[in-house]
């Protein structure tokens, strides 16, 4: 299973994200546009490695337990290492630890539900979120100090990221309420279920 190129894909994302770290940690324009691209980079394995495991049928459990454990050990890394080197301009740490929050309780949430054999479909809003949320990742990684490597001073890097951060928050709250609703629905059932059974 672990010769198969999702699952590589799905390790290569955990494997960028000390590399991601450091490069951040450094601090220099060359590495801050360094580390975005390899944010970039790690964004579309996350895509890929999905759609070819359905296109090739190369379905593990190996593939469905680490796919969920790379993609939230990247972006809590990210927003993480952003906050530790104070990249996160515009009040911009509210909207990560909101995400952060939302990912632990989505988290939870399928835990539990995975031993009632029920599972949480990721809606459309919640693939919105996603983009607005990886793509403000990728613009905090890059900073401004990539715009003036670019040439790009005039563009606020940094803003746009913060910006899109906020707008994944809200989309987040949104996402994550609903996934509580739902969970809420499962934990009422079962509890019903248990009395009947026990009267």
């Amino acid at each position: 299973m672990l010769t198969d190129l999702p699952n590589i894909l799905t390790l290569s994302r955990i494997v960028a994200i000390p590399v991601l770290v450091a490069l951040v940690g450094v601090g220099a324009p060359v590495t801050d546009c360094a580390a975005c691209l390899l944010f970039i980079a790690a964004a579309i394995t996350d895509y890929l490695d999905g759609k070819l495991a359905r296109a090739w049928h190369q379905y593990s459990d190996l593939g469905r337990m680490l796919d969920p454990i790379a993609d939230k050990l990247l972006v809590g890394a990210s927003l993480m290492v952003l906050a530790g080197s104070d990249r996160l301009p515009f009040g911009a740490l509210y909207p990560a630890i909101i995400i952060l929050a939302r990912e632990i309780l989505v988290s939870g949430l399928r835990e539990f539900l995975a031993s009632t054999r029920v599972s949480l479909p990721v809606t459309r809003l919640a693939k919105w979120k996603t983009g607005f949320q990886m793509t403000a990742i990728g613009f905090l990684l890059a900073g401004d100090s990539t715009g003036k490597l670019l040439h790009l001073d005039p563009l606020p890097v940094s803003m746009v990221g913060a910006i899109m951060l906020w707008i994944a928050a809200v989309l987040t709250i949104v996402t994550g309420w609903d996934y509580l609703a739902t969970g809420l629905r499962h934990v009422g059932r079962n509890g019903r279920t248990a009395s009947k059974i026990a009267s």
